[in-house]
């Protein structure tokens, strides 16, 4: 009897985990097609003359088990201290046996999440914290406004028809219209009124200025695993980035059998009595399977289908909206950020991961500091400072339309207008360009369901990940769409339900429950 096999389209996070899966538990070979030459998707680690930038920031953190149990099969903890930690002393919980990472590359680190908010050019806690300080940066006014805002949202509660609303619930609107309105428009290219409340709901699940205040009270009694997603304090990454821990998995992949094929952008997707038969890729090579997983974006999916597919789900899945993104890579010899915290970092600088970057001058969204997520990122971390710098837009816009010295120049303009940089102290510069790097919640988005019953409806078809479902993942569920998929066919149930409902609990970032895999 002949193997089965699995043809998968994208080697991110979720087709890798899917191949993985297929070939630990099943007997279908796996062939995954990777448009582009860089494993990982919007997860890869991107190097640029000797130091190595991360695309998006990517915490290793999950409150499923099963996926940080798949992460400690791929990379173990680390058993000594890291190139900093041992520097400046600071002590972590390390694994017992665990690898040194000053002497092998295949470890995780444990890192402290430290990440701020840029306002008024002044550091606020995110999420919002109820500190001295938060009060004193924000003003008498400002606080005053702040807090009976907050009352008033507790008093009175919006209909969650949009994220703008969603938000004005959970922290009041003068809050929000600091903290939020101005951010979420930058990021999407709209407004918050005409966003999707869905988007909140699956990235900031239960948090609120209550729970904030609830955090601040209960930690010394509460447990670890109990704490909201957005409010932890360590996550594991890989010593040279989420890049390595995919490139990892795509070598152990190949070791067990299965094949990756890169630079091959699948264009047409056949169809034959409900069920998928094959795939062809734009230089015309046929890729024929038993078993499909999409994790491209449903609008590409969807027209490669061509007339197969009724004319609602192709208008539907036209429309459906995707947010592009910039990173801009800056070697630097020091930030003007002073260092006000109790935190040292080898280099002087503010220990922040990540800065959410709220002043109204400028068009930059975050910035990260690549010494921060691992000191292993940088070719020189006590002398220089790597940053990165991230921009929302649109394919074809102006800022995607710049070229790379014009974008770069006007990169480090925006972060000295804000006070970040001396550009005299800029040594050396880069601009990587990422396509529907963000799966968006407007326009067709609101019959989305009409697309997704659709393919559902395709027999061996499964859609994974956040482009394949067009959600906005995270990397653990991104990865849970593909487990639960293998399950479904290795168990004989075929349920596209579960796939699915990855994400959609309400409960899922504030604690395990019982249902969850141990």
């Amino acid at each position: 009897m002949d193997q089965k096999t699995a043809i998968i389209i994208g080697a991110g996070p979720a087709g890798l985990t899917a191949a993985y899966k297929l070939l630990k538990e099943t007997d279908i070979k796996p062939i995954i097609l990777e448009e582009s030459e860089y494993i990982g998707g919007i997860s890869r680690t991107a190097r640029y003359n000797g130091n190595r930038m991360d695309l998006g920031g990517h915490r290793f953190f999950s409150k499923n088990e099963e996926v940080n149990e798949l992460w400690r099969e791929l990379m173990p903890l680390q058993g000594a201290p890291a190139y900093d930690d041992k520097k400046l002393g600071v002590e972590k919980e390390l694994a017992e046996g665990g690898p040194d990472p000053e002497k092998e590359d295949r470890v995780f680190l444990l890192r402290n999440r430290i990440s701020r908010i840029l306002f008024l050019h002044k550091f606020f806690d995110y999420p919002i914290s109820l500190k001295p300080e938060t009060f004193i940066n924000m003003g008498f006014v400002r606080t005053m406004k702040s807090g009976f805002g907050y009352l008033g949202s507790c008093i009175v509660k919006k209909p969650e028809d949009s994220l703008e609303n969603f938000y004005i619930n959970r922290f009041g609107r003068p809050l929000y219209e600091m903290f939020f309105e101005d951010y979420t428009e930058n990021l999407w290219g709209r407004h918050p009124s005409q966003i999707s409340a869905d988007w909140g709901a699956q990235r900031v699940k239960g948090l609120s200025l209550m729970k904030a205040v609830w955090n601040v009270l209960s930690k010394p009694f509460r447990s670890k695993d109990k704490v909201e997603t957005s409010l932890i304090e360590q996550y594991y990454y890989p010593k040279l980035g989420p890049g390595q821990l995919w490139e990892a998995l795509a070598n152990d992949i190949k070791e067990m059998g299965g094949e990756i094929v890169m630079n091959c952008s699948v264009k047409d997707i056949k169809l034959e009595n409900g069920k998928v038969t094959s795939v062809i890729s734009s230089d015309g090579r046929e890729f024929k399977g038993d078993e499909f997983f999409s994790t491209m974006p449903v609008r590409d999916l969807v027209n490669g289908m061509g007339d197969e597919v009724p004319e609602d789900v192709h208008r539907i899945a036209d429309g459906l909206p995707y947010r592009d993104y910039i990173t801009v890579g800056l070697l630097v010899d020091k930030l003007l950020l002073e260092n006000k915290t109790k935190i040292k970092t080898l280099t002087g600088n503010v220990p922040d991961c990540w800065i959410y970057v709220q002043e109204r001058e400028v068009k930059l969204g975050r910035l990260q500091i690549f010494n921060n997520w691992s000191p292993y990122l940088v070719a020189d971390p006590e002398n220089t400072v790597w940053i990165g710098l991230e921009y929302f837009c649109n394919e074809g816009d102006e800022l995607w339309e710049m070229g790379d010295k014009e974008f770069i120049d006007f990169a480090i303009a925006e972060l000295a207008k804000i006070d970040v940089i001396d550009p005299a102290d800029v040594k050396d510069a880069t601009r990587i360009k990422v396509k529907k790097a963000y799966p968006a919640y407007f326009d067709t988005y609101a019959e989305f369901d009409t697309v997704k019953d659709y393919l559902s409806g395709i027999d061996n078809l499964w859609c994974l990940g956040r482009n394949g479902q067009h959600r906005y993942n995270n990397m653990d569920h991104s990865m849970l769409t593909a487990v639960e998929a293998v399950r479904s066919i290795a168990n004989g149930t075929r349920d596209k339900a579960t796939v699915w409902a990855v994400n959609t609990e309400k409960e899922y970032h504030e604690e395990k429950t019982e249902g969850e895999s141990k």
